[in-house]
């Protein structure tokens, strides 16, 4: 995945945060969207190592080593940033005090379910917050490319690797569309970029409806 996929996918996800939202990112993709709001965007941006109010990657003159997110990269701090231990921000995650909750997916099916955590036959570390966040936030944006390093979907049917929760996904960007889950059916409503219907349906391994919200459903 080059760094040009992987920034306009943040870019994409970026546009879905409203003002006022409180929103933890994952590492990741998810891990480049501090840098894309500007200081009118009004998200409140929460680690769950314990930190609201993360501000943008730190220059080389700001950066301090205490300041890390939950991917230990250096972070900033914007006036008025709270600071926690990571118990008080897990109970926030789990009281539904998160409104958005951006992560990395493996796989994502047709009914939402997530598989973020792991890959069978392959060393794990632990699923880590995932698990809470994606049960705990009000909303779930999922960002990954359409297909993996070998060319499969990650959007499936069912998903094959171990879960990270099911229908818990309410929206996937992935560098060629927009799906939203309505209803309990995956619904495409945007095309980024060069995108073409053809394309997408070629590169999705599951079913989806249509409603194309650009100017391209004309």
């Amino acid at each position: 995945m080059t760094d040009d996929v992987k920034s306009s996918i943040a870019i994409r996800a970026a546009q879905e945060l409203r003002p006022g939202e409180i929103v933890n990112l994952g590492i990741g993709i998810p891990n480049l969207i501090p840098g894309l709001l500007g200081d009118t965007a009004g998200v409140f941006l929460h680690t769950e190592n314990g930190l609201l109010g993360v501000g943008p990657r730190p220059g080389e003159e700001e950066l301090d080593p205490d300041l890390i997110d939950a991917a230990k990269r250096p972070v900033t701090a914007l006036p008025g940033a709270a600071y926690f231990d990571s118990a008080q921000s897990f109970a926030m995650i789990r009281g539904g005090h998160v409104d958005v909750a951006v992560l990395g997916a493996l796989q994502v099916s047709v009914a939402g379910d997530i598989a973020n955590w792991a890959v069978p036959g392959k060393d794990v570390l632990g699923v880590g917050g995932a698990m809470d966040l994606v049960v705990g936030a009000r909303r779930v944006i999922v960002t990954m490319t359409a297909t993996s390093s070998s060319g499969d979907p990650k959007i499936v049917d069912e998903c094959t690797y171990p879960l990270t929760a099911h229908g818990a996904a309410d929206v996937v960007v992935t560098e060629h569309a927009v799906f939203r889950l309505r209803d309990a059916a995956l619904v495409l409503t945007e095309l980024l970029g060069s995108a073409t219907l053809e394309g997408v349906r070629a590169e999705t391994g599951a079913p989806f409806d249509v409603d194309l919200e650009d100017s391209r459903a004309a």
